[in-house]
């Protein structure tokens, strides 16, 4: 790996924290034995996910045996009394995936359960029209970012990108916009939620991963989006429709369904109701009902800076405000909201929140086996050598975590396998951070990891046949969009970072 050493006191780079390495676990073999397994781990991953095809799953779990592998060889080191063994290996991998599934993993199934109640109930549909059908046709793309950024805080990238197709092609048509100026800015919503915003997985799993307060990073990460939304959002998507001017498809050449929506779209219907006299929630109930965790997860981190140990307010918004009560009160919320209020059985109800599940399956072991694959690698202790590399070479925790990401991120195509990877080895390099610099290296390596989307990324493929490109246009539109996010979030992370 390729030191980037920070070229002067002076600019952004050169917001270097000190790194103490007192509480980090010690090396259980020869430095340069551990970087080559570290790496040889890696190296396995990549291969397997990149070039062999294989589910990102099975590559997480023989990458990390691998590390595990060639960490025990010659080494005579003890854990608890017992030697660090490759049966330890299996261990630790085991006690990873467990951990990593109890507090990543249910927060995951919930986020699905929410997302696809706000799906089925047509609530997405009622905040696309709404905020759509009031927008001029100069306010479209940047009232698209909006619906983007507001979708995509519950939604993974794939379902919202899915969820939103239709909408995109109809104000391109009907406003006589190039359907990249309009889709431009609804990509870059959704990929900075998902990139930067819990409760997605890649920023659950570096949250999880390096100890980051999720209140915090919650906070940060929204505070961090809104301008990063803007930039790669409608303002490169004016630049995008210049290189790639593209017109949205007729009718009858569309991809997608683009008939049957109600709302400001298509000018008919009661906003309140989907086709056919279905009923859907309203605007303000719909907003509310997606804010309500964000607000309660924020309202205890605010609670915990503000208010006194042992005060009875702070006491009741801890409780609400942990990551898996607030997301549990959200899916009951979203029962009612997107459920009984509107006539739903309970049939219905059930059938809903239990058809999301299946779709989230590899997603939950992929996650699950990224936590095994970081507890192997901290069991080693790599991260400590990484530490007193880091703190030797003078180099900025905050770049070098998004370098690892943009670099595991070019390798393998995946968001998550570059965040698992790159909080996995930064774990060491925690030790030292104050509270808000842990979550701003959990944005750092939430912005690394979509950068520069291309071949080997399903996304790349889904934009491109979606919106009906070429290769070509696909990565001067998509794959450009992607490094302009990333780009801007390093920017403003190292730009925090000096004020945190």
């Amino acid at each position: 790996m390729t030191t980037l050493p920070v070229p002067s006191t002076e600019g952004l780079l050169a917001a270097v924290r000190p790194l103490a390495t007192g509480d980090l676990v010690q090396p259980v073999n020869g430095g340069a034995q551990l970087v080559i397994g570290g790496l040889a781990g890696i190296a396995v991953v990549v291969v397997l996910v990149a070039v062999a095809k294989l589910h990102p799953f099975l590559a997480l779990v023989l990458g990390g045996f691998t590390v595990g592998a060639i960490a025990v060889v010659g080494s005579d080191a003890e854990v608890d009394g017992e030697a660090y063994d490759f049966q330890h290996v299996v261990t630790v991998f085991s006690t990873g995936f467990g951990n990593t599934t109890a507090s990543v993993g249910l927060l995951i199934a919930l986020g699905a359960m929410f997302a696809k109640l706000l799906a089925d109930s047509g609530g997405a549909d009622q905040v696309v029209d709404t905020i759509v059908g009031r927008a001029s046709p100069r306010a479209l793309p940047w009232a698209m970012a909006g619906v983007g950024a507001l979708i995509g805080l519950p939604m993974f990238f794939e379902i919202g990108l899915v969820l939103l197709m239709p909408v995109i092609y109809l104000v391109a048509r009907r406003a006589q916009i190039s359907l990249v100026a309009i889709g431009i800015p609804t990509l870059a919503g959704l990929s900075a939620m998902h990139a930067l915003v819990p409760p997605h997985p890649g920023p659950l799993l570096a949250i999880d991963n390096l100890g980051a307060d999720l209140g915090v990073t919650l906070g940060l990460g929204v505070l961090l989006a809104i301008p990063v939304v803007i930039v790669a959002g409608p303002l490169f998507g004016i630049l995008a429709a210049r290189w790639v001017p593209v017109a949205a498809p007729s009718d009858a050449d569309s991809p997608v369904s683009v008939g049957g929506r109600s709302g400001g779209v298509t000018g008919g219907g009661d906003p309140g109701e989907a086709d056919g006299g279905v009923r859907r929630p309203g605007f303000a109930t719909t907003v509310a009902t997606v804010l309500l965790p964000v607000i309660l997860m924020m309202g205890k981190a605010l609670a915990d800076v503000l208010l006194e140990e042992g005060n009875g307010v702070r006491t009741v918004l801890d409780l609400l405000g942990t990551p898996f009560v607030a997301l549990l009160l959200a899916v009951l919320v979203a029962m009612w909201t997107f459920g009984f209020g509107l006539g739903w059985s309970a049939g219905e109800v059930g059938r809903s929140v239990e058809s999301s599940l299946p779709g989230v399956a590899g997603i939950l072991l992929i996650v699950a086996a990224g936590g095994g694959f970081k507890e192997v690698l901290v069991s080693t202790g790599i991260g400590t050598l990484l530490a007193e590399w880091a703190q030797d070479a003078n180099v900025s925790v905050m770049l070098l975590a998004w370098v690892l990401a943009v670099l595991i991120r070019l390798a393998t195509g995946s968001a998550t396998i570059a965040t698992v990877t790159a909080s996995s080895l930064m774990a060491g390099l925690v030790d030292g951070l104050s509270s808000g610099e842990v979550s701003l290296m959990v944005l750092a390596i939430g912005s690394g990891s979509v950068f520069f989307s291309h071949l080997n990324d399903a996304g790349f493929w889904l934009v491109k046949e979606y919106f009906r490109l070429d290769v070509p246009q696909t990565i001067k539109t998509w794959s450009a969009m992607e490094t302009v996010l990333s780009v801007t979030g390093l920017v403003l992370v190292l730009g925090l970072d000096l004020v945190i």
